[in-house]
């Protein structure tokens, strides 16, 4: 934590803040993308994009999860989208899933989540999604955890699809939305092609 502290009290003097880029920052945002990915900590948008600052708004959460249209309560998910979508004008929108993911392996696993009660309602919605892909299995009987984080990718696009604005906007040509997982060892990103396969693309 000291570390993270020093840098963030040298920030100012790190970064020319006197630059037109952040007196422009000051004025308003106009990210190009919504990035919707894991909370976790390897898994980082700005790193793998290569973004500067106004240029991705991200949602992230436990497992890269959208919630469906008209699930009960206030979601911050659910916010972040529609504020994306309907104020900052994002016309693209990009979920990532990722090689390594807890969330995922937990699920697999089926592992006993009764301490953590918060993460075992967050996940409980992607688990029928899931459930061809969690019980398909191999000789082992152990599904891969690449092929369910991927499911998960192609599940919450749907999820998202469910949203009126965003099928309002894409029914309108005005939106555009992409599957991608990282592979945290490799850096290499897979994108989901038209065919529902993902593949690394030459750069």
């Amino acid at each position: 934590m000291k570390a993270l502290l020093d840098r963030a009290r040298a920030f100012g003097r790190r970064v020319d803040f006197e630059s037109d880029e952040y007196r422009k920052l000051a004025e308003g945002q106009c990210p190009e993308v919504l990035f919707i990915t894991c909370s976790d900590s390897r898994v980082i948008p700005a790193l793998i994009t290569g973004a500067r600052p106004g240029e991705i708004f991200e949602l992230r959460n436990a497992g890269n999860i959208v919630p469906p249209y008209g699930c009960s309560g206030a979601s911050g998910e659910v916010a972040t989208v529609e504020y994306a979508l309907e104020v900052l004008g994002v016309q693209d929108v990009v979920v990532c899933g990722h090689s390594h993911c807890g969330a995922m392996r937990a699920l697999i696993d089926g592992d006993d989540l009764s301490a953590l009660p918060g993460v075992d309602a967050w996940l409980r919605p992607a688990r029928p999604a899931l459930a061809e892909v969690l019980t398909s299995s191999a000789a082992d009987d152990d599904p891969s955890l690449s092929d369910v984080a991927q499911r998960n990718v192609v599940n919450q696009l749907a999820a998202l699809r469910s949203h009126p604005v965003v099928r309002r906007r894409l029914a309108d040509g005005e939106l555009r939305l992409h599957g991608w997982y990282y592979e945290v060892d490799t850096g290499r990103v897979h994108e989901l092609d038209a065919d529902d396969h993902f593949r690394v693309h030459a750069a």
